[in-house]
């Protein structure tokens, strides 16, 4: 015991270091970041006020490094994002939204039950938008070396609607990651999507008219075709090309017609009702990532619709959970 003590007491003062450094760093980072934010036209005056208590936070890296994407099996993970009590939750929110969300599903042409599933598994309909200091998270991110030039972007992008009074930045709590509001977008897609659709002069993603008219702007701009295909589960035959078995989310390849991937399919015979000439990709979401995983199944065949999911959120299981909430909600409204 008294060993162990001692090991844990050298573990202690070890990261207890790490952590005094990277203070320190990050304070440095902090004053060549207030160089790099000014040329690019964000005002002094706003920088000094909405990064003067930003600070360096170390479970935001830990964050960073363990994702359950990344390491929950397919089945544990949609199965926990599309639940009885989540179906429930996102009909009850519905009964007391239906005018705005009906009125947003027109508009933009994107189906209620998408917009449902979605705010569902991003913050279970806004029971959990998230309590990090967003600036601090994002400047956490920035400073670190993994993916720093990603979310240096999303500061500077931040912190230019803050300074054009788009957004207010006492608002800013969030995820870990640096996304806000109902469903959870980044700077760059509040620059990019988000609408001021109660005309009040904020964009305010916590705000159900803004935030429903914000994720339908989005999704009609990337090209969601209403009452599409999403995806399909099917059975793989052995003798498939691995070329053609999609593990990563970052580009889906290797696309052709359905026609000519049922030889490999052996419950093809369930997909007649689906256009032959269709473009699909084949995705194996466990392989590689899974310990142990089996090479052909799961397996599921995507479409367009599935890649507009993956834009918002570049995880297989992701992009499965949502359609599949979709779906559940659809048979219940």
């Amino acid at each position: 015991m008294k060993q162990i003590s001692i090991f844990s007491l050298i573990l202690f003062i070890f990261f207890s270091k790490v952590v005094a450094d990277d203070q320190l760093k990050f304070l440095e980072w902090k004053k060549n970041f207030k160089n790099l934010a000014l040329s690019n036209e964000i005002s002094e005056s706003t920088f000094d006020i909405v990064m003067k208590d930003v600070k360096f936070l170390p479970k935001v890296i830990g964050y960073d490094r363990y994702q359950p994407e990344f390491y929950e099996d397919t089945k544990t993970y949609v199965s926990k994002r599309t639940s009885i009590k989540k179906i429930k939750s996102g009909i009850d929110f519905y009964k007391e939204n239906s005018d705005l969300i009906n009125e947003i599903e027109k508009k933009y042409k994107i189906e209620k039950e998408l917009l449902l599933s979605l705010m569902g598994i991003e913050t279970n309909y806004g029971n959990y938008v998230g309590k990090m200091d967003i600036l601090s998270s994002l400047s956490t991110l920035s400073f670190d070396k993994r993916r720093s030039d990603f979310f240096t972007e999303e500061l500077l992008i931040l912190l230019k609607l803050i300074d054009t009074n788009k957004i207010d930045y006492k608002t800013l709590f969030g995820s870990w990651a640096g996304a806000f509001g109902f469903f959870q977008f980044m700077p760059s897609t509040i620059k990019n999507h988000a609408i001021d659709y109660n005309n009040d002069n904020y964009i305010d993603l916590k705000n159900s008219n803004d935030a429903y008219a914000s994720a339908g702007n989005y999704l009609n701009n990337m090209g969601w075709k209403k009452d599409s295909h999403c995806f399909y589960k099917i059975d793989l035959k052995d003798e498939i090309p691995k070329k053609y078995l999609n593990v990563s989310a970052k580009k889906l390849i290797n696309k052709k017609k359905l026609k000519y991937f049922k030889r490999y399919i052996l419950n093809h015979q369930n997909l007649d009702f689906i256009n032959e000439k269709s473009k699909i990709a084949i995705i194996t979401p466990d392989k590689d990532i899974i310990p142990d995983a089996q090479t052909l199944n799961p397996a599921y065949i995507v479409f367009d619709n599935y890649e507009i999911i993956l834009k918002w959120n570049r995880s297989l299981r992701f992009a499965l959970a949502v359609c599949t909430l979709k779906e559940k909600i659809k048979n219940e409204l």
